[in-house]
């Protein structure tokens, strides 16, 4: 009965693992629908489905968090981790979805470039996953290093975007619109620092 509570030692990694290859494909999905304006539709429909498998594997993983009486790193580590990984997907989503309520058809070149740097983070996200349960932290940082340094290029660009946004002729209901694809863009930069941020600090606690 008590072996029932502890869970195998790779199971939560295995997880983590899982939420972060939903990331990845939300993010290269993100990345097509910008790329391709005619597959838009398509594209969000789909990133629609990878959120809410997404948001079962999260469910699923809070559930057996529940349950486990040992856990093999902290317990609050855990629900950081994931819910950070949910929230950064969450966040992706959005922006299709909105591409499609305002019907914006043709993403501008930063919109591209955001959607860039997304992916590439969540490429980094999904292959620094794997080397948690070694707590080596010098195999981590240069992941958690490119993703900070992914981040402040999307500050970059995104400052450049708004500027260049508000300094135009746009009409103000249009400027509103990409202004909030815009910051959904870059708040998703910032979310994939965060699970970095957590993933450091799990392996130097632990380390």
């Amino acid at each position: 009965m008590f072996n029932k509570l502890i869970p195998n030692n790779n199971q939560f990694y295995k997880l983590f693992e899982k939420s972060a290859a939903f990331l990845e494909q939300g993010a290269a999905t993100l990345t097509e629908a910008v790329a391709h304006p005619e597959k838009a539709a398509e594209c969000a429909a789909r990133l629609e489905r990878i959120e809410h498998d997404a948001d079962e594997l999260t469910h699923d993983i809070l559930v057996a968090l529940d349950k486990s009486f040992i856990t093999p790193i902290d317990r609050e580590d855990i629900h950081e981790l994931v819910q950070a990984l949910d929230d950064c997907l969450d966040t992706i989503e959005s922006v299709t979805e909105r591409m499609q309520l305002y019907r914006l058809s043709e993403p501008t070149d930063a919109v591209k470039q955001l959607a860039s740097v997304i992916r590439q983070q969540a490429i980094q996200i999904q292959a620094m996953m794997p080397l948690i349960p070694g707590f080596k932290y010098e195999k981590v940082i240069p992941y958690c290093k490119e993703i900070s340094r992914l981040e402040s290029v999307a500050d970059e660009v995104a400052r450049d975007a708004l500027g260049a946004l508000f300094s135009g002729s746009i009409d103000p209901l249009t400027v509103m619109k990409w202004k909030d694809i815009y910051d959904y863009l870059e708040t998703a930069t910032d979310k994939c620092k965060t699970v970095a941020g957590i993933v450091e600090r799990i392996v130097l606690k632990h380390g």
